[in-house]
């Protein structure tokens, strides 16, 4: 593992794993969601992880993630900044040449679970995860495969379980700090999966026993549409980092798009940002991690 005491991603995780409770990864596509994730985890005393995918931080620049880090930063509660799912080199090149600038990200997924086999998926991540390092950047990767694409990723099929008995010698290779591992989750809605969600809780069980108490921390991806019940499960077993997208996002969008019928902008805008820190205030409470931070 890549050893990064001081990362800011990593602390936060830490103190989850020791704690159990999981920490809200919220995915913002503005700055209205950047400041109202902030509020709501000040709100809750509760640490956060504010992340984004690389559609967004391509089409809005350094500023938009200087403005993200600058206001997590210096939040009154732990938060820390993260890319998830940078799945090809344009979308990696061109954020650690921001970090070349000095303007970086606290942890980032190097996602190379579209590879045919895990010894390409080791191939392709190691350099990234190496010049992630060189910038005290930590990383997160995926073994096994999730199916589905949301807001500009990657559409990945042929979902592959992630096999516990595999997973030390994956991390230990690739030299990251965070494992997705594939659960029977995937990106997207579950409305056409017979049944409903169907996760393996005894893959995480497993990494649970494997790795309680150090890195690899667990992130629980693909949670759209599921249930209170689901996300205290996988909590429960050893998840600590939960990607969150919808959940927050469609009542900001909601709230802005009825308030826009209505009222002048300013107060449209206030809409959604209530709406978006409602939210994200209600899911420190699911998760555990109000008043921890």
């Amino acid at each position: 593992m890549s050893g990064l005491s001081n990362n800011r991603t990593l602390q936060i995780l830490r103190k989850a794993e020791d704690e159990k409770y999981g920490i809200l990864a919220q995915v913002v596509y503005d700055a209205g969601q950047a400041l109202a994730f902030v509020r709501a985890m000040e709100a809750k005393r509760s640490p956060g992880i504010l992340q984004m995918f690389p559609v967004t931080v391509q089409q809005l620049g350094g500023s938009f993630l200087k403005y993200c880090v600058d206001i997590a930063h210096s939040a009154s509660v732990p938060i820390s900044v993260h890319l998830d799912h940078a799945t090809d080199d344009a979308a990696l090149q061109f954020v650690l040449g921001l970090a070349d600038q000095g303007i970086k990200f606290d942890s980032i997924m190097v996602d190379a679970s579209h590879a045919d086999t895990d010894e390409e998926n080791i191939a392709i991540a190691v350099p990234y995860i190496k010049r992630c390092n060189d910038h005290g950047i930590a990383t997160e990767v995926e073994l096994g495969r999730l199916e589905g694409g949301e807001a500009g990723l990657r559409e990945i099929t042929g979902a592959m379980l992630t096999d516990p008995s595999k997973a030390e010698a994956f991390m230990k290779a690739t030299g990251a700090d965070i494992l997705a591992p594939s659960i029977g989750n995937l990106h997207g809605s579950y409305k056409f999966v017979a049944g409903g969600p169907n996760f393996r809780q005894e893959i995480l069980k497993d990494l649970q026993s494997r790795f309680a108490g150090r890195t690899p921390y667990v992130c629980l991806h693909g949670t759209d549409e599921i249930s209170d019940d689901l996300f205290r499960e996988c909590v429960r077993n050893g998840v600590t980092k939960v990607n969150v997208n919808s959940w927050l996002r469609d009542p900001y969008v909601d709230a802005l798009a009825t308030g826009l019928k209505t009222k002048i902008m300013p107060e449209a805008i206030d809409d959604a940002l209530n709406a978006f820190q409602k939210e994200g205030e209600r899911f420190c409470d699911l998760l555990g991690s109000t008043n921890k931070g």
